[in-house]
């Protein structure tokens, strides 16, 4: 799925930029960090369709990462990259929740062919996924569609991310901050304007009560 937020786990530089910059020139939006506790801090903020983790990286190894983010409930798909290729070492990955695990040196082609296969798999879950908003309106997590008596409503990419973070966190205030994080990339600027009528979009399509303003704080989806 071209579009998809990608966030990358790697210390070593050259690789970081190497599999970044490649991975944008095939329509992805990746994150890039370099320590475990910045990727932490990065996955309460935002959500990601795909997780590359290197294991070996400074502050929390990327084992620790991904079993805190599974105990939380973050179910975002994670490959891990590293030289590590013990028996021991593969099993304690997949333990921590990984789904996929590439031993280095990898060639970029066999990265992207992974990245393509995990991202056929998150966005093709079948129908149970789907959140029952009520008057016949559903939301596929999984997949980003909003249906209406069966039939998926059209509607922008900025506009499915937003509903999908207000009903992943349905009941709380969700920060300007953090809507901000989640809709736009590094090099796209944030736009009151544009969220205000990201909201006003999605509330003629699910109805006004069920967004809530609260000033100068965020929305909450009822």
């Amino acid at each position: 799925m071209k579009n998809a937020r990608i966030l990358l786990l790697e210390d070593d530089m050259a690789l970081h930029e190497t599999v970044r910059e490649y991975l944008e020139e095939e329509g992805y939006e990746v994150t890039g960090l370099f320590d475990g506790d910045a990727a932490e801090e990065a996955l309460y903020e935002a959500s990601y369709d795909l997780l590359i983790l290197d294991v070996n990286v400074p502050r929390q190894n990327g084992f620790e990462l991904l079993k805190k983010a599974r105990e939380r409930g973050v179910e975002t798909p994670a490959l891990f990259m590293t030289t590590r290729d013990a028996m021991a070492d593969v099993e304690a990955g997949f333990e921590s929740g990984a789904d996929d695990y590439l031993r280095k040196p990898f060639a970029l082609k066999e990265l992207l062919l992974r990245v393509r296969s995990m991202l056929r798999r998150r966005f093709s879950h079948p129908a149970d996924e789907r959140i029952d908003l009520g008057e016949g309106l559903a939301f596929d997590m999984q997949n980003g569609v909003l249906y209406r008596g069966g039939a998926a409503v059209p509607f922008g990419e900025k506009q499915r991310r937003l509903l999908q973070l207000l009903l992943q966190r349905r009941g709380e205030v969700v920060t300007h901050e953090v809507i901000a994080a989640h809709l736009w990339g590094f090099d796209e600027t944030p736009s009151d304007d544009a969220l205000r009528t990201y909201i006003k979009e999605l509330r003629k399509i699910v109805g006004k009560a069920r967004i809530v303003s609260h000033k100068r704080t965020g929305y909450q989806f009822r």
